[in-house]
């Protein structure tokens, strides 16, 4: 993929603080084996197991996989958290789970890489810390802020709700959809117009190369039907915000497919 520099005035707009945006029952007959006619004696006519009809039961849990919609308390990242849309996303997910917390006690206990974001002469960023291993840069927005990946989101998950953090990453979208279904929102990476990222760059982060989109932002997905996707976002302040499915899938696997949750 081609990486693309941006000067130091693009800084302000990293992470996330830039985005807006029947089944037909079969018919059932029973059908009986008939004796074969032969010398000896025939044997006892037996019937054939015959297939139940599908209980009520079973066609709610078929109809609750291709949709579900969750009442996940929204949050807002601003005032206090200008790049904090990964930690107000888990506040939401967590208080829905019914752990007592919020997003500046998050903000306080997720890792942090404080590896100093470096520039040349000419804006351009050099190096910066890495995200896959905690939160790079100032989340508060007094200096420049950044994002953090799935694996320290998942440690915090895993403080608040011991052995019940679920990592998705990397899975595809219907085993995200299928979690959710179950009751459990999930929290995924994405853009902030829930588009392709198209404001890529790139940094050192000791021997490692970081190649990711500065438009990056991660909301709650709280449910989903056929062609929609349902999203609280903390940066907007919009619950339940109807995305299109096929679209938002796009953004996603773009940002790596990452999404965490619980169980």
């Amino acid at each position: 993929m081609k990486t693309w520099h941006f000067i130091g005035i693009l800084l302000p707009l990293l992470g996330c603080s830039h985005g807006s945006p029947a089944q037909n029952e079969a018919q059932i007959q029973k059908t009986l084996n008939k004796p074969i006619i032969t010398n000896e004696s025939p044997e006892p006519i037996q019937e054939m197991a015959v297939p139940k009809p599908i209980q009520k039961q079973e066609k709610q849990q078929q109809q609750q996989k291709s949709k579900a919609l969750m009442n996940v308390p929204l949050i807002k990242q601003n005032p206090e958290l200008k790049y904090g849309c990964e930690v107000t996303s888990l506040a939401m997910m967590l208080k829905y789970a019914g752990a007592d917390t919020d997003k500046m006690k998050l903000f306080n206990e997720i890792k942090k890489d404080n590896d100093p974001l470096k520039r040349s002469a000419t804006g351009d960023i050099l190096s910066w810390g890495n995200p896959a291993e905690g939160f790079v840069g100032d989340m508060t927005g007094k200096h420049a802020g950044y994002a953090v990946f799935d694996k320290p989101m998942i440690d915090l998950i895993n403080g608040y709700l011991p052995g019940r953090a679920v990592n998705l990453t990397g899975k595809d979208f219907d085993s995200v959809l299928d979690h959710v279904s179950a009751g459990y929102p999930a929290v995924v990476w994405t853009t902030g117009d829930y588009r392709l990222p198209d404001r890529w760059e790139s940094w050192t982060h000791g021997r490692e190369v970081i190649n990711t989109p500065l438009d990056l932002h991660a909301v709650v997905l709280v449910g989903f039907n056929e062609t929609t996707v349902y999203l609280n976002d903390p940066l907007t302040g919009r619950k339940q915000v109807p995305v299109n499915k096929t679209r938002f899938i796009e953004s996603w696997k773009a940002l790596q497919s990452r999404a965490v949750s619980y169980r």
